[in-house]
């Protein structure tokens, strides 16, 4: 699949990636599973680089989640290491690519170093107006929302919010994805058939598109070819097929 075969009529404004497969694609090269996260940044690059040229708005790439703690910890102290330098090596790529990075999750458990690189690359890329990349970082949806409702028990104790006013947007502006679009698209590498605790509250009309391909091996002819399979759906939103043929 090529760009030039996509419907730039028809392009999701948020595509969410969830990158599976690393030590699965590590393991049969018969290496440790660090091996994969590290070839996943080839991965990774194609996919934003595809991504900007479909012009998607925002980019959601599901990096590391709240339970990848209980990760033996030289592996996840490895993907630490590896986040600083991959974020070190792109920056000047997002920056001539004109893409903004955000991080959403709970980043107050991330070491020092790594919370700093991402500090510094958000600062260099925040005035950039192309797709916004967003890392899910020590990020899952229960988390999320767990939070949300300390926050918003808060607003509800202090008097800032009535019960009346309740409603699916009152919930949503205490999400940490509040100012960003649902995703229109759910794109899952690996194999897997499985949300596994991302976004769980965003994605309630996001079109899901799964893959063989382990993550490492994904190039943007993967990434297009995700887009064309959407771009053949047609999104209902509880309505019949005739409602949305008449509009």
């Amino acid at each position: 699949m090529k760009l030039e075969d996509l419907d730039k009529n028809n392009m999701p404004h948020h595509v969410a990636v969830i990158m599976d497969g690393n030590g699965r694609w590590a393991k049969r090269r018969d290496r440790i599973r660090l091996f994969g996260h590290q070839n996943a940044i080839t991965a990774v690059r194609n996919t934003v680089e595809a991504a900007v040229a479909c012009g998607v708005q925002y980019l959601t790439l599901y990096t590391f989640s709240t339970e990848n703690w209980n990760r033996p910890q030289d592996e996840v102290d490895g993907l630490m290491e590896l986040l600083v330098k991959a974020i070190k090596d792109e920056t000047k790529t997002m920056m001539d690519n004109n893409v903004r990075m955000r991080v959403i999750g709970d980043t107050d458990r991330l070491p020092l170093r790594s919370l700093q690189m991402l500090q510094q690359c958000m600062d260099d890329t925040s005035a950039n107006t192309g797709t916004t990349v967003v890392l899910a970082l020590s990020y899952s949806a229960r988390w999320e929302m767990a939070q949300a409702l300390r926050r918003f028990y808060d607003d509800v104790r202090d008097g800032h919010v009535r019960r009346d006013d309740i409603g699916e947007e009152t919930l949503r502006g205490y999400l940490v994805t509040r100012d960003i679009p649902d995703p229109d698209l759910l794109i899952r590498t690996g194999g897997e058939l499985r949300l596994s605790n991302f976004l769980l509250w965003q994605m309630a009309y996001t079109e899901f598109y799964f893959s063989e391909q382990l993550w490492p091996d994904f190039r943007h002819e993967n990434f297009y070819e995700a887009i064309a399979d959407y771009q053949r759906r047609q999104r209902r939103y509880g309505k019949t097929g005739d409602q949305i043929a008449r509009k």
